[in-house]
């Protein structure tokens, strides 16, 4: 091979990309809890499910019909973890990097609420939240979580399946992380209480296979 032929290679594109995992990535949006019904911002309170939440929480077993799991993960949080039980998934692990986004000085407080406090157009995504009982998070520091637990799970996906079981902002969140866009994307994705998202791969670009699943 001359010099010209070589360089000639060097420029062209390898003929393969990346390992790609064959896994799906299943997330799990808990049910419906008294706050969530009434568009509270609802972060590390820990709230049980609504007893229609704990019945959404069990036609999960339904969306989820014929998927295997390699590994289950949770949120510690409890409506997190009542809806993995009553979904039948046997979780291998509590994960702190799944809680819901600490709302700080808006936890427990709707969108309508602040906005009538504040006097203009706020948005979570956009104005952030405020310490309170709890320091808030950024929106940055949510997806910085997130990450994380794509890190983790990343080598069992080439095993099979992943579930990861929590909450709506943090799993919109860790989504956007995990389609390569800004953390603020998430604010494309609304995920209904109660329902299941799939997320997947087509060829090398990390796709949504489905979302809002509920049976």
């Amino acid at each position: 091979m001359t010099d010209t032929d070589a360089a000639e290679a060097a420029r062209r594109p390898p003929l393969s990309g990346p390992a790609v995992p064959e896994g799906r990535l299943v997330l799990v949006r808990h049910g419906e809890t008294e706050w969530s019904r009434t568009g509270r911002h609802t972060g590390l309170t820990d709230l049980p499910l609504l007893p229609e939440g704990e019945s959404a929480a069990g036609d999960i077993v339904r969306a989820l019909e014929g998927m295997e799991f390699v590994h289950v993960r949770c949120s510690p949080l409890e409506r997190a973890r009542r809806t993995a039980e009553l979904a039948g998934l046997h979780v291998d692990e509590l994960d702190p990097d799944l809680v819901e986004w600490d709302y700080g000085g808006y936890e427990g407080r709707s969108t309508a609420n602040i906005r009538a406090e504040l006097g203009y157009h706020w948005t979570v995504f956009e104005h952030g939240v405020i310490p309170g009982a709890t320091p808030g998070e950024t929106v940055e520091e949510v997806a910085a979580r997130g990450s994380r637990v794509l890190q983790r799970v990343r080598p069992l996906l080439f095993e099979g399946n992943v579930c990861l079981v929590g909450h709506g902002h943090a799993l919109r969140i860790l989504t956007a992380v995990y389609l390569r866009q800004a953390p603020r994307f998430a604010r494309h994705l609304t995920f209904a209480v109660g329902s299941v998202g799939v997320l997947g791969h087509h060829h090398e670009d990390p796709v949504v296979e489905a979302w809002n699943r509920r049976r």
